[in-house]
């Protein structure tokens, strides 16, 4: 059975936490050839990632449930699956909470728990040592701003035309090319008070995996904006068939 319980290995510390972040939701849908339209989902998949005071991500939790079962199950073996077994991989949506809402009704399991107690059955998973950022080139700060970060988001997955299309329209993005040769699909840039946040999003490779490269000039020492659009962009792409594999900071 692809959904198989295993119990977690992962650190037990808790790396700093986000106030309220609300959590990834996924439904895994059944192996080919029960895949047919309308087939029932196989379980639904939670997870959280958790960042370290620089917003570098340190790793994912997670839980499961498969109707049927005895309840939510711990699950960062399925989680690192998700990510290294591209079958399983291209069985797995990226939903909101609300649709995996009805879909936790639909297949038996009454009222989806709220997230509070959710939290209380994920388990970590493996944890990354917090790091200084990795310098790709001499740290320069825009001119007229405190300082200027790079972020990268890793994704695995593909993204489809109708999604590339949806991404230009909510993010703008200018430059939208899916044939450039460097991998860039589009940018795009926004100012959120006084910061300035730019994003680049690029294919790695040739099939299977993509990056999002934030830049964020910040005006002041502060950097309270950068979560909440790290986790927009992840969000964004989540919803669109990627699935986040890691958060990265290089300056």
């Amino acid at each position: 059975m692809a959904m198989s319980r295993t119990e977690g290995d992962g650190a037990t510390d808790r790396p700093h936490r986000s106030t309220a972040p609300a959590l990834d939701y996924y439904l895994v849908r059944p192996r080919p050839p029960d895949d047919r339209p309308g087939a029932p989902p196989e379980g639904i998949v939670v997870e959280e990632f958790l960042f370290g005071a620089d917003h570098q991500a340190l790793r994912v939790d997670s839980a499961a449930w498969t109707p049927g079962g005895s309840g939510w199950w711990t699950a960062p073996a399925l989680s690192r699956s998700i990510r290294a077994d591209p079958e399983l991989r291209g069985r797995v949506v990226g939903v909101p909470r609300h649709r995996a809402e009805v879909v936790y009704r639909q297949l038996g399991g009454a009222t989806l728990p709220d997230e509070a107690t959710l939290r209380g059955h994920l388990r970590a998973g493996d944890t990354r040592a917090a790091s200084a950022p990795l310098l790709l080139s001499p740290e320069r700060v825009t001119p007229g701003f405190h300082s200027t970060r790079v972020y990268r988001l890793l994704f695995a997955n593909e993204l489809g035309p109708d999604d590339l299309v949806e991404l230009s329209s909510v993010w703008q993005m200018t430059g939208t090319d899916p044939t450039r040769p460097d991998g860039v699909v589009g940018t795009a840039r926004r100012r959120i008070g006084a910061d300035v946040f730019g994003w680049e999003l690029r294919r790695i490779g040739m099939v299977g995996a993509y990056c999002l490269d934030l830049t964020v000039d910040l005006a002041t020492g502060r950097d309270d904006g950068v979560r909440p659009v790290l986790r927009e962009l992840t969000t964004t792409l989540r919803l669109r068939g990627l699935i986040p594999v890691t958060v990265e900071r290089f300056s």
